[in-house]
């Protein structure tokens, strides 16, 4: 694992816009960064993708031990909604994709900082955007990245085994971009599957009562929903308790909050301390360096790296009163473009892509830059 420096494609900008990547540039900040690359050999390839698929089957087990012990409270998620989470899991309701970040340099085992299992972006630059910047760029390399693939099976697999699904709506916040750009490429992967979506912004869903579901802003039904819209905030709008009764069916569903917390950290260290993946996790400070997140906190808010039992680096953000959990420090790689955070996707249940995420701080944060990969040898 290598990072290479070069100089940028001089028409990059024409060329990403070109295929729909128009936040490429953030508040004047670069977000797509081509003036570096990251070099893995295969086995190096090989390494994280065991990694991943060995700790997306642990959290699985991880979900279940929540329910069977009763530990959602520990989740923060309100006893209204414990049963219909429950009912979820037991359902085995359809899961799509998720994402782990891992601190990684290449020679120490990759060590899960926390699973994006709920509404993980970055999605349309690593499968698509990085894809294509390969082929002009590196046209004799490889990549790991078989996501848009996975993508397309995954929702052909889905209407297969749901009539119900063979129409699904999708949602998101239009004032936001990134969230906007990532829906929109989901729901390409999902017409090319066979099914009829639509895009609705999530403030125009309403709900019926007399149908006991969500309707899009006509009165429509929606009887499938991919929401780039995260859990927490769901549960603590007004219309949470609709979600009860309704027959809608959501993607992600319920269960998956569960793994999008990162109460998760805490739970998975204690069930398995022997995974060379895991970093010890607890629920008070940990004797040595450590990294103090709040559960809910979301793109690196409320963050505070604490070292010699002095805080070396910390984020401001709209979490500082929730509760934390505590993550043994481990470094991320660095080099001259400063610290790098590897997210591995799954897809279903396999692994299936690589983004790289990196920021002059030790925090990843939602304007972090974007590297792209190659695989060589």
């Amino acid at each position: 694992m290598r990072r290479v420096s070069a100089a940028p494609r001089p028409n990059w900008r024409e060329d990403v816009e070109e295929i729909g990547f128009t936040y490429h540039t953030i508040d004047g900040d670069l977000y797509w960064d081509e003036s570096a690359w990251y070099e893995f050999t295969l086995a190096e390839i090989e390494e994280l993708e065991l990694a991943t698929n060995t700790l997306h089957e642990l959290c699985l087990q991880a979900v279940q031990s929540v329910i069977d012990e009763d530990r959602l409270d520990e989740f923060q998620i309100p006893d209204l909604y414990h049963d219909w989470i429950r009912e979820s899991w037991s359902n085995d309701e359809p899961t799509i994709f998720g994402r782990f970040d891992f601190a990684w340099d290449g020679r120490t085992p990759p060590k899960m900082l926390e699973y994006n299992a709920d509404t993980p972006t970055g999605l349309f630059e690593a499968s698509v955007v990085q894809w294509k910047w390969l082929e002009a760029v590196h046209p004799h390399l490889d990549q790991f990245n078989s996501l848009h693939e996975r993508l397309i099976a995954a929702w052909g697999a889905l209407r297969n085994e749901n009539f119900s699904a063979s129409r699904i709506s999708f949602g998101a916040t239009e004032d936001h971009e990134e969230d906007f750009g990532n829906v929109s490429y989901l729901r390409d992967t999902a017409s090319q599957a066979g099914i009829i979506t639509e895009y609705l912004d999530m403030t125009a869903i309403g709900f019926d009562s007399r149908r006991h579901g969500f309707v899009s802003r006509n009165g429509a039904p929606i009887d499938w929903m991919f929401k780039l819209y995260p859990w927490e905030w769901m549960l603590a709008e007004p219309f949470a308790p609709n979600l009860l009764t309704s027959r809608t069916k959501w993607i992600e569903p319920p269960w998956k909050m569960l793994l999008s917390n990162k109460a998760l950290l805490v739970v998975m260290w204690e069930l398995f301390p022997t995974c060379e993946y895991l970093l010890p996790a607890a629920w008070q400070p940990l004797r040595g360096d450590y990294v103090r997140k709040p559960v809910l906190a979301r793109e690196g808010s409320n963050v505070q790296i604490v070292r010699n039992g002095m805080i070396q680096e910390q984020t401001n953000g709209p979490y500082a009163d929730q509760a934390a959990v505590y993550q043994a420090y481990q470094p991320l790689a660095r080099s001259d473009g400063g610290h790098a955070v590897l997210g591995s996707w799954i897809v279903g249940d396999t692994a299936c892509g690589l983004g790289i995420r990196e920021d002059h701080n030790p925090i990843t944060h939602n304007l972090s830059r974007f590297i792209p990969h190659v695989i060589r040898g």
